[in-house]
């Protein structure tokens, strides 16, 4: 028989999000080996699996440590997110007590590892997150579209982006979609007056991920102007669907695109997101300094990190247990 898993997620269906995501991305990915149950939280009052993998050292800091303290013979594996690894394990000593609980940790991306005590690392596995493909549309020049898609929060940094409209002028052809809801009230507030103020920036709220598949499979650029990041799903679906995309240089953004990549700009920098957002625009008409094309030739060869099939395959070997005495019966991949 198959050994049991409980997959503990901060975020389920409602949520809409990253880690939901991920949450429901890898419960299918584990079936063939595990009997897989996706929960909020773990108690002892619940019934005890035979392993527990928890998204969030802080927001499941609980559930690690009644799982550390009842079941310290059973496999406690850690996936960290980008608040985990950028914030709560410096500050956070729930989050750091996660850290030392788990057997195995998961990371998202390949510059993760750095961010981690040296002597964690060893129990770290890189997971590179992924989705199915799309084929890439072919596009009018008439405009630059672009498309933001993130929730309102200050870790996705989407002053920046609304700063950077101001900058540009309607009659620039740069149009701006953003998508996400407005986790953070002020934000949402300076979404609205950002659409009042500048009639090519649209924010569009949230939306169900088919659709905003959909709009970043028919924009010409992703922009990604995050702070904090662990590995985000927007990038690889960029990627995936042929639409190249310009980040913020920084760690998450980094570990997903490869450390040689030409389309970043400084962190929390508006001039120099407008600066190539007008690059970017030129480019379709003519010479320019950055363009579309050597974007998109990049990000097809990063293309096949994110395939299904790889992330399966990293994501199995970190839960297999066959050489470990903490899980004798589990299957190892194949």
């Amino acid at each position: 028989m198959r050994p049991s898993l409980v997959l503990v997620t901060p975020a389920l269906a409602d949520a809409n999000n990253g880690n939901w995501q991920t949450a429901r991305r890898w419960s299918r990915m584990l079936a063939a080996d595990w009997r897989v149950t996706l929960a909020k939280a773990w108690a002892p009052s619940a019934p005890a699996p035979d392993a527990l993998l928890a998204l969030h050292a802080r927001r499941s800091a609980d559930s690690v440590a009644a799982w550390a303290q009842h079941h310290p013979d059973r496999p406690l594996v850690l996936a960290l997110t980008g608040t985990d690894l950028y914030r709560d394990i410096v500050v956070d000593g729930s989050a750091q007590a996660s850290l030392r609980a788990a057997h195995r940790l998961i990371v998202l991306q390949d510059q993760a590892p750095l961010s981690l005590p040296q002597g964690l690392r060893d129990r770290c596995h890189v997971v590179l997150q992924s989705c199915t493909a799309r084929r890439t549309l072919p596009k009018s020049a008439d405009r630059l579209r672009v498309v933001a898609v993130g929730h309102l929060r200050d870790e996705k940094d989407p002053t920046t982006l609304m700063a950077a409209a101001r900058r540009l002028h309607p009659d620039e052809g740069i149009l701006i979609d953003h998508i996400g809801a407005a986790l953070d009230p002020a934000l949402g507030e300076a979404a609205a007056r950002t659409v009042a103020d500048c009639p090519h920036y649209r924010w569009l709220g949230a939306l169900p991920h088919g659709r905003t598949r959909d709009r970043i499979q028919r924009a010409h650029l992703l922009v990604h102007p995050s702070r904090m990041e662990g590995g985000a799903h927007v990038i690889m679906e960029a990627v995936r669907s042929g639409t190249p995309v310009l980040a913020s240089r920084m760690d998450g953004n980094v570990g997903m695109l490869g450390t040689g990549y030409s389309g970043y700009f400084p962190v929390g920098d508006a001039a120099a997101l407008a600066d190539a957002l007008r690059a970017l625009r030129r480019s379709q008409h003519g010479p320019a300094d950055l363009t579309l094309r050597d974007l998109q030739a990049q990000c097809e060869l990063r293309a096949p990190l994110f395939d299904p099939a790889s992330e399966r395959t990293a994501l199995r070997r970190a839960l297999d247990f066959t050489d470990s005495p903490l899980l004798p019966s589990a299957g190892a991949p194949t």
